[in-house]
C-alpha cells in the first residue's frame, strides 16, 4: 500500500489486509520485496528488542527512532504507535507527539482505547493526520485489566466493544485494530462498521491480520498465545549458525583461503 486511501479499497473488494509488526531497517528491507500491504512500528519494540516486561516504558523519543529506521528501508505506508499516556498530557503535547512520529516517516499513527479520545481522534484527523484505532485487549491498559486477558466475552462487554468502534468510525479513524476478542465479536463489528478491520486473535472474519515478525519468524521460543503460527523456527537455525561459527573458529576451518586477502 501506497496511500491510506488503499485500505478502504481493499475492503469494498472484500481483499485481506496484511501488516506486519516490526521495528528496524534490516527486517523492512525484505518485507519491502515483499506483498505485504502495510508496516506496524508498534510499541511492543520495548518488548521486542529492548527487552522490557511490558509497552508501557515505550516513548515518543523511541518510536520515532524505530519509524526512522523502517522509513529507510521500506516504502509501504508505515503505521506508528502513540505509546502510554502520550495522548493524555494535553493537547499541545499530543500534537507534539504526532508530529514526531510522521516526521520520523510514519504515514498514519495508531491510538489504544477509545473513552477520553474522541475529540482528540477528530482533531489529529482534521489536522491531516490518518489515526488507526485499537479495541479490545489494549496492551497500554494492561495494569487496569489485571493482565492479558480476551476482552469482550460478556454481553456488556462485547457491547461496549462495539459500541466504541462505531464511534471511532464517526470519529475519523480510518480503520480499527481488534486484540483477543471472541471471533464472532470481531465478526459482527467487522460488518456493522464501513472502516476495514485488522485482527490479532480476532478470528478469520476481519478484514485483515496483523503479527509481530519476531513472533511469526519462531524468534521467541517463550511467547506461545493461542493466535499465533509460526511460519518459521528462526530460534533454531539461528542459534545453530552461532553454534557452526563457533565449531568453525576453534578448529580453524574459518577462515579459509577463501575468506582472506591475498
Amino acid at each position: 500500500m501506497k496511500n491510506v486511501l488503499e485500505f478502504q479499497t481493499k475492503k469494498n473488494k472484500s481483499e485481506k489486509i496484511t501488516m506486519i509488526t516490526c521495528y528496524d531497517y534490516s527486517f523492512s528491507k525484505m518485507i519491502d520485496q515483499t506483498s505485504v500491504d502495510t508496516i506496524l512500528v508498534g510499541d511492543s519494540v520495548a518488548q521486542v528488542i529492548h527487552g522490557h516486561t511490558n509497552t508501557l516504558t515505550a516513548t515518543i523519543p523511541m518510536m520515532a527512532l524505530h519509524t526512522k529506521a523502517v522509513r529507510r528501508g521500506s516504502s509501504k505506508f508505515i503505521v506508528a504507535d502513540m505509546p502510554f499516556l502520550a495522548t493524555r498530557k494535553g493537547l499541545k503535547n499530543t500534537m507534539d507527539a504526532v508530529g514526531s512520529l510522521m516526521a520520523a516517516g510514519a504515514n498514519a499513527i495508531k491510538i489504544e482505547g477509545c473513552k477520553g479520545h474522541e475529540k482528540l481522534i477528530r482533531h489529529i484527523v482534521d489536522s491531516g493526520v490518518p489515526v488507526m484505532g485499537h479495541l479490545g485487549l489494549t496492551p497500554q491498559s494492561i495494569h487496569q485489566l489485571g493482565g492479558p486477558k480476551i476482552q469482550g466475552r460478556s454481553d456488556a462487554t462485547a457491547e461496549e466493544i462495539l459500541n466504541e468502534s462505531l464511534l471511532l468510525e464517526q470519529v475519523g479513524c480510518f480503520a480499527l485494530v481488534l486484540e483477543c476478542v471472541p471471533a464472532a465479536l470481531a465478526k459482527k463489528i467487522s460488518a456493522q462498521i464501513k472502516i476495514p478491520t485488522i485482527g490479532i486473535g480476532a478470528g478469520v472474519d476481519c478484514d485483515g491480520q496483523v503479527l509481530v515478525l519476531q513472533d511469526m519468524l519462531g524468534m521467541n521460543t517463550e511467547f506461545n498465545p493461542k493466535f499465533l503460527k509460526k511460519y518459521s523456527d528462526l530460534n533454531s537455525e539461528i542459534k545453530k549458525s552461532l553454534t557452526d561459527y563457533v565449531t568453525d573458529v576453534q578448529s580453524s576451518k574459518f577462515p579459509t583461503q577463501e575468506h582472506s586477502y591475498e
